[in-house]
């Protein structure tokens, strides 16, 4: 279907230099539903508009990449019921919106451990979203979905080990290629809502030249505007890579 809320884009954004790959930690869902008088569930269901404004909001722009944060590794140790509730939800997420994107040339992939914890069902949803858009070019959404920055790590070690690469060779070439998803390009901006500074895990590897950008905008209020103004406040900034200015 067609971009429901089409909006312009910003004249003070400069289009010569949106980033190519954009990361957001989604936070704030379990806060917006204990304000509302709310279950924390309601506010996980409500996220689902801001992701998919976000999204647009993306494609709008011509970003490359789109990675969020849905589920952690450490989100496991969340109520039964909430674990219950977000497997759930995000299996129908990609029932209900998959579709919606590949019509817009999105291609879903997907960030993370595929292990025993993650149930079948939702497990199956994931690879029929893949093989669905595999082919589309217009953007990447990639779910990081049990995911954690410090096991794509560890996982990417055990790579190593099992490809029997000696430790004269290994550099971070070698462990790069080993990450998850290496033909994506780092992030040049990461966005956290909800007004905590911090990266919970997220990214550590990829994330190390990002630029950071902090938003008080509880994720279910998140919505394209709140990109772009993060891509203007990205867009002031000075990325030397460790370097100076020439």
């Amino acid at each position: 279907m067609p971009d429901p809320r089409p909006t312009p884009i910003p004249v003070n954004l400069d289009l010569r230099f949106i980033p190519r790959h954009v990361g957001v930690v989604m936070d704030g869902n379990g806060r917006w539903a204990t304000r509302r008088g709310l279950a924390r569930t309601e506010g996980h269901g409500a996220g689902e508009e801001a992701l998919v404004d976000t999204a647009y909001g993306a494609l709008n722009l011509g970003i490359k990449t789109l990675t969020v944060y849905a589920f952690s590794t450490e989100n496991w140790r969340r109520p039964v019921d909430e674990v219950r509730f977000l497997m759930n939800f995000n299996r129908g997420l990609l029932e209900r919106r998959q579709h919606e994107l590949h019509a817009e040339g999105v291609r879903i992939i997907f960030s993370g451990r595929r292990d025993w914890r993650v149930p079948k069902g939702v497990l199956s949803r994931m690879d029929e979203a893949e093989q669905l858009t595999e082919n589309n070019k217009v953007m990447t959404l990639n779910i990081a979905f049990n995911y954690g920055g410090r096991a794509e790590i560890v996982d990417a070690v055990k790579r190593l080990v099992q490809d029997h690469v000696s430790a004269n060779k290994i550099d971070e070439k070698s462990i790069r290629e080993r990450l998850y998803h290496p033909e994506l390009p780092d992030p040049d901006l990461v966005v956290r809502t909800s007004g905590e500074f911090r990266t919970s895990n997220f990214l550590l590897w990829e994330m190390a030249y990002s630029e950071l950008v902090f938003t008080e905008v509880l994720w279910p209020d998140f919505r394209r505007e709140d990109l772009y103004a993060a891509i203007f406040e990205y867009q002031q900034r000075d990325r030397r890579y460790g370097g100076v200015d020439s």
